[in-house]
């Protein structure tokens, strides 16, 4: 496949769900990568990954089409709030032509301008080798593995790494506001 030379990275408007939901769906259905439940509904799935500000939710573009979508924001709140985390999905028809590369540098950009100190991965499937390879490339690196916490339809129980990029210069305290906070619907604290 050839490189999506065109491809935008902008943030998500509404009229977009119609061609991000099914990509999520399609992801989320191979259970390859995430570990969301296959059974996710269209509204648990945009409640799931619209991120609320000061988080950004965004999408790959070529031309109207949806290549691809990400979302980015604060990995924890509190004494975590300097770190930030951020999570791709590309339609099956755009992979392997950097789509998911035009977003995580987006991701990594955006992290940076925001002031955080690092952006951390929370649950790269082990088996996802070419994700693990770009992510590597782009200056992360495995800080640990789960072993077995996540249930592959083809290879079984495989680990989860976590994956992290401190962002140079970055020890101090970043300079911006701490987000108020809401739960989401599991109890886990959310920016709001």
């Amino acid at each position: 496949m050839a490189t999506v030379r065109s491809v935008e990275i902008r943030e998500f408007t509404d009229p977009d769900w119609s061609q991000v939901w099914p990509i999520i769906r399609d992801v989320v259905q191979e259970q390859e990568t995430y570990p969301y439940d296959p059974a996710m509904t269209a509204d648990d799935a945009r409640t799931t990954w619209i991120e609320p500000a000061p988080g950004r939710t965004v999408v790959a573009v070529d031309g109207d089409r949806v290549l691809g979508t990400g979302k980015m924001g604060t990995n924890r709140p509190g004494p975590g709030s300097h770190v930030s985390t951020a999570s791709f999905m590309v339609a099956s028809t755009a992979r392997g032509r950097g789509v998911g590369t035009a977003l995580c540098r987006y991701a990594l950009a955006w992290a940076r301008g925001q002031g955080y100190a690092g952006m951390q991965f929370n649950a790269v499937v082990e088996t996802n080798r070419s994700a693990i390879a770009l992510y590597e490339r782009l200056g992360f690196r495995v800080v640990g593995t789960v072993p077995g916490a996540f249930e592959h339809p083809a290879q079984g129980r495989v680990g989860l790494h976590v994956m992290y990029h401190e962002f140079a210069g970055a020890r101090a305290a970043p300079a911006r506001a701490e987000a108020d906070h809401t739960r989401d619907r599991h109890g886990d604290e959310t920016p709001r």
